[in-house]
């Protein structure tokens, strides 16, 4: 994606706001406790926190967390939901945060929005001794038929492509942090997946998908038609027709360790 497709995507959020505090799901704890298993400490950077989904699993988790988030939208709703985290506006190109002040950075659903040749040295200036960067995606569980056909009728606007295993994988294979000045201190990534899922029913998860970036930034002709198309194949499974359901997830984890 270039640049300004990339801040035009990533930027889109803060006008839903309230509906992705509702609707996006959280992220699997063995998923996050795993990302900070190498962590020297407690203090976690929350890069990108958004509405605080993220941030959520790591207070949950006796985490010491402070939470990073460029929309001011997305950062109320963050917030009020979690009124006693220090949440602070910024971005992972310019982070408010003193040298060497925390032991992790994990990034919940954005890692792909970071304009990496700046954030790479940001995040490793902010990085303690023997920290650890991580970034965890909830994806969608392709192996499953009709999650399988949801994708394929929904459009790459609405699941993306970095939405399902498969897709996640090929987008991450090639990932590297940039290996000059400070961010030289990260070695290869590592990878893992853990099973997750979200009750939902037919009208969330329309809703939750109305969330994505490319249904935001997608005119509202072509978002309803996309939407309804989706209301339909939903209406015509019996596993998503009537009441609640369980979305089967994975939660994908890409941990960078020092070197």
């Amino acid at each position: 994606m270039e640049k300004d497709e990339r801040v035009r995507h990533s930027s889109s959020f803060g006008a839903a706001a309230t509906a992705y505090a509702e609707h996006r799901p959280d992220y699997a704890q063995a998923a996050v406790r795993w990302a900070l298993e190498p962590a020297s400490g407690p203090r976690v950077l929350d890069l990108g926190a958004g509405t605080g989904k993220l941030t959520t699993t790591l207070v949950a988790l006796g985490a010491d967390v402070v939470a990073v988030e460029p929309d001011p939208a997305m950062l109320t709703e963050l917030r009020r939901a979690l009124p006693t985290v220090r949440a602070l506006p910024g971005s992972a190109e310019a982070i408010p945060l003193p040298d060497a002040s925390v032991d992790a950075v994990l990034a919940g659903n954005a890692m792909h929005w970071f304009d990496m040749a700046v954030a790479g040295p940001e995040i490793a200036r902010v990085l303690a001794p023997g920290g650890i960067l991580a970034g965890l995606w909830n994806v969608m569980d392709d192996q499953v038929d009709w999650v399988a056909g949801l994708a394929r009728i929904s459009g790459n606007a609405a699941i993306g492509p970095r939405d399902t295993p498969t897709s996640w994988r090929a987008e991450t294979a090639g990932a590297h942090l940039p290996k000059t000045g400070a961010a030289a201190r990260f070695g290869s990534p590592t990878r893992a997946e853990f099973p997750h899922g979200q009750r939902r029913t037919a009208d969330s998860l329309v809703a939750t998908i109305a969330t994505r970036a490319g249904m935001l930034v997608m005119p509202e002709q072509e978002r309803e038609a996309t939407l309804d198309r989706i209301r339909a194949f939903l209406a015509s499974r019996t596993e998503t027709a009537d009441g609640e359901f369980t979305l089967p997830m994975l939660t994908a984890v890409l941990r960078v360790r020092p070197l």
